[in-house]
């Protein structure tokens, strides 16, 4: 019997029932018929002990693991805190647990760390967010035996991907602003997961469409107040109206920055983010951007990998394109 300051075990069950342990797995996993009364006496014997099998040794009895991983190169920012919520919601209505591992760099042995720690569990599959150069390297490191999932603005061949289209939301993203009357349209790029990301291609191409040129990308790191020494420097050129940023906080760091050069926003210069930041419409003037359903791509993601883990015929992509947000940080550019 369980000694008292323990945890009651399966042989405590199969002790108590006069049964043997293999019959209380039976019972506990369905993998097999038990007779009626032995299904009795095990099931009196775990209510009287109150005992709750542990994840471990559902594992062992069923052979499936009910955890699955999720790697990512930062769990603080908007977007990839929100796809991870998705993701665990989706994965907990499926009885699944979830494990998260930071990469905190693109760096090789940083990379083989995170993956051997990520590998050294029990796992059902992983999930990638392939949204920055970390991901995309721990990506290529993971292998190919076990279920893996990407999510990204940008399709990536070799595994099933869940996929935000920024590219296209870019692309609607400027030519509303050319629409505008704006000569061209500048960009500050956050730091891409490859050489070119799906934001900064849409808004080239929408340029070069346009017949429209296409200024120098302006680089700004994942911190806001990158964005404010941009600013100024944008500010101080006449020849610039309009600025598509790589993401709100940034365009937040170049509002401010232009408006401590003294102009105005969007009398003097539009400013236009991305991603739908919780306080782009709290900001002044409240900021026009692109809304992507990072909680939703998580989910579409999670489904994607349990559709590999069931054996069952996987898409090879789940696509989603991102909404334009208009609101009072673009305008016209005033008449000179």
């Amino acid at each position: 019997m369980a000694r008292e300051g323990r945890n009651p075990t399966i042989s405590d069950v199969a002790e108590l029932a006069g049964v043997s342990v293999p019959t209380v797995s039976r019972v506990l996993t369905g993998a097999a018929r038990v007779s009626p009364a032995k299904r009795e006496l095990v099931e009196a014997a775990i209510a009287e002990l109150n005992f709750r099998p542990s994840a471990a040794a559902r594992v062992l009895v069923s052979r499936k693991s009910r955890t699955i991983a999720v790697i990512a190169g930062n769990t603080s920012r908007y977007g990839y805190a929100e796809t991870i919520r998705g993701i665990e919601i989706a994965a907990r209505a499926e009885g699944y647990t979830v494990m998260i591992t930071v990469v905190e760099s693109a760096d090789e042995e940083e990379v083989d760390r995170a993956v051997s720690a990520t590998r050294m569990q029990t796992l059902a599959g992983v999930v990638v967010l392939k949204f920055d150069p970390p991901g995309v390297a721990a990506l290529h490191k993971l292998g190919t035996d076990l279920p893996v999932v990407a999510l990204s603005g940008t399709r990536e061949s070799g595994v099933p991907q869940a996929v935000l289209d920024e590219a296209a939301a870019a692309e609607e993203l400027t030519e509303y602003l050319l629409g505008l009357g704006h000569r061209t349209v500048h960009h500050v790029r956050v730091p891409p997961s490859r050489r070119v990301d799906g934001r900064t291609s849409g808004w080239k191409r929408a340029l070069t469409k346009a017949g429209a040129p296409v200024p120098a990308v302006r680089d700004a790191t994942w911190e806001p107040k990158s964005g404010i020494a941009v600013g100024g420097e944008l500010a101080a050129d006449p020849e610039v109206t309009a600025v598509f940023c790589g993401n709100d906080e940034i365009a937040m760091g170049v509002m401010r920055g232009i408006t401590e050069a003294g102009r105005r926003v969007p009398e003097d210069i539009s400013v236009a983010g991305f991603d739908d930041h919780p306080l782009a419409e709290l900001w002044s003037p409240p900021l026009t951007t692109v809304r992507q359903d990072f909680a939703s791509l998580g989910v579409r993601g999670f489904q994607l990998l349990k559709q590999a883990i069931d054996d069952a015929v996987v898409r090879r992509y789940s696509s989603e394109r991102p909404t334009l947000v208009l609101r009072e940080s673009t305008a016209a550019p005033r008449a000179r």
